[in-house]
Formats: C-alpha cells, structure tokens, sequence
C-alpha cells in the first residue's frame, strides 16, 4: 500500500510523534511512502532553528533523520512555511532575510504536491490540526 502523511502540528504536539512512529511502522510492514507533506504549523518540524529542552524528545531532529535515512520525498508547504519564518536560499534572497533555516531534505513547494502525492497512494493519513 502506498501512503501520502500529512503533518499539520508543529513538532511539540503529540500527533507529530504519532506521525512519525506510523511512518516508521509503513515502512517496517514493507509499505511506501509516497510522500510526507508538511503543512500549517507541521512546517515547523523543517526548520534548523528549533532547540529543544534537554529532558524532551526532538521529533523535529527524528523526523529529519527518518527522512535522510529512507531518502524519503518531504515537501514543506510554501505559504505556511513563510509565514512561519521557515526559509530556503531561494525565498530568503526574494524576501531579502539573512538567514536560511530549511532542514536539509526538505524542499519548499505549493499544496499541488500534495494533490499530487495523492494521485499516486492509495491512502492519505493526517495528524495534528488540533
């Protein structure tokens, strides 16, 4: 079965932890991932400038290594992500900001990624939007 994930919830929400552990169970039961689509305050998993406390666990730094290691296709909607100050070279020279804070393996793009995505997987999974 072939899987489109959608993140809506920003890495501190417990539905980006049950995201990423579904992820990881697709692939375990020999499933694909089409595609994880990152959207509203999900964008936020994306960016390099998230510290968390020591006692907590970094889903955003899971996420990114779940994705680099099953070199998996991780598209960040565009909109929120500038709205949320998350920014890959291109858009921080439009908007002329110093700084670039795109995870590496990420990649910027409109929601037709996710209409896309959806054309190929079978099921479409959504968490967080709480």
């Amino acid at each position: 079965m072939k899987f489109v994930i959608n993140v809506l919830s920003s890495s501190a929400a417990p539905s980006t932890r049950r995201a990423l552990r579904f992820a990881q169970a697709v692939l375990a039961a020999g499933h694909e991932i089409v595609r994880v689509f990152f959207y509203q305050d999900g964008v936020l998993s994306a960016s390099n400038n998230l510290v968390v406390a020591q006692d907590q666990q970094d889903i955003a730094q899971q996420w990114q290594a779940f994705i680099a290691e099953h070199e998996l296709d991780a598209v960040v909607c565009i909109a929120a992500a500038l709205r949320r100050g998350v920014l890959d070279q291109a858009e921080a020279q439009r908007f002329g900001r110093g700084a670039v804070n795109l995870a590496e393996g990420y990649q910027l793009s409109g929601l037709g990624q996710l209409h896309d995505g959806l054309q190929q997987a079978d099921r479409l999974i959504s968490f967080g939007g709480e």
